[in-house]
């Protein structure tokens, strides 16, 4: 742990919908002496990761997000706790290319839930703010255009191989969950970070205790009581239930099939192949598409 901020300080790899608020109430319910927050957006002092932080990230304004973490280590250090979690999906859109500079002991925990499920819910979640005209979800940034508070600015190379105009708003978040697991592993790859992470199954391991239990033994965390109390509360989207159907499956093969190749190796390695969902959405294809990439 760094001089600076005495706190054992976890961030997560992850996309939204994928189980953050769940995992934040598990910390909340079991681990000791813990500060847990989730995707901090009015918590005074604790600096939001979210908005023009994403476009500042896109933009490589590197300074303007160590600021940011420097504010959110101040901030962590006032609150003397052993444990701060962040359970957010920031990381990975804004954080992470300044996070070692102010937590260089950081650990993570790599949540990974069904690509499709992911899409299909967040898609639900922005449609419906945008029917309701929810004032303080949208900012403008640097390009004159309106952006979505929680998600990335649609300028990333990744998105350039299509046309925005003729993708759907489930098609754009699938984008974004494979570019945010490419940004993952490219991170743990380039800093030799694979031993501070631990990979979650979302929501299975989630609803194991023994698997939560047996993270909480690779972080050295100490429990409340001895059994592992569960979560209540998930972050449903009330009045619908997320059921991904044949057409959905159809427009996720064609971002898969449009893809540069590049983009689908990770999907040919752990932990990936041992998902349930991840033959559903690959199948054979990753061998034939992938087969001229060295």
């Amino acid at each position: 742990m760094s001089a600076k901020n005495s706190s054992l300080v976890l961030f997560t790899l992850t996309s939204a919908r994928s189980g953050t608020l769940y995992l934040r109430n598990l910390f909340r319910n079991n681990v000791r002496d813990c500060l847990c927050r989730h995707e901090p957006f009015f918590d005074w002092g604790n600096p939001t990761m979210f908005g023009p932080a994403i476009y500042d990230a896109y933009a490589g304004r590197v300074d303007r997000i160590r600021e940011r973490l420097l504010r959110k280590r101040d901030y962590v250090a006032r609150r003397r706790a052993r444990v701060y979690l962040e359970s957010s999906h920031a990381f990975l859109k804004s954080a992470y290319v300044a996070a070692l500079d102010v937590f260089p002991d950081l650990r993570l925990i790599h949540l990974i839930r069904d690509p499709l499920m992911v899409a299909k819910s967040e898609a639900v979640r922005e449609r419906r703010r945008q029917l309701a005209r929810v004032p303080f979800h949208y900012y403008r940034g640097d390009d004159g255009r309106r952006h979505f508070y929680w998600s990335l600015t649609g300028n990333e190379q990744i998105y350039k191989t299509f046309d925005p105009d003729r993708l759907s708003l489930f098609q754009k978040y699938l984008i974004q969950w494979i570019e945010i697991e490419n940004r993952a592993i490219r991170f743990l790859d380039q800093h030799a970070l694979h031993d501070r992470c631990f990979t979650l199954d979302s929501p299975r391991d989630l609803n194991h205790p023994s698997r939560f239990r047996e993270m909480l033994d690779f972080f050295g965390l100490e429990t409340i009581r001895p059994e592992i109390v569960p979560a209540r509360r998930r972050n449903v989207s009330l009045g619908h239930k997320t059921v991904v159907r044949d057409d959905d499956v159809r427009e996720a093969r064609m971002i898969l099939n449009g893809l540069p190749p590049g983009y689908l190796e990770i999907f040919r390695h752990e932990p990936y192949t041992r998902f349930e969902w991840h033959s559903r959405l690959f199948g054979g294809r990753l061998e034939s598409s992938l087969q001229n990439v060295p």
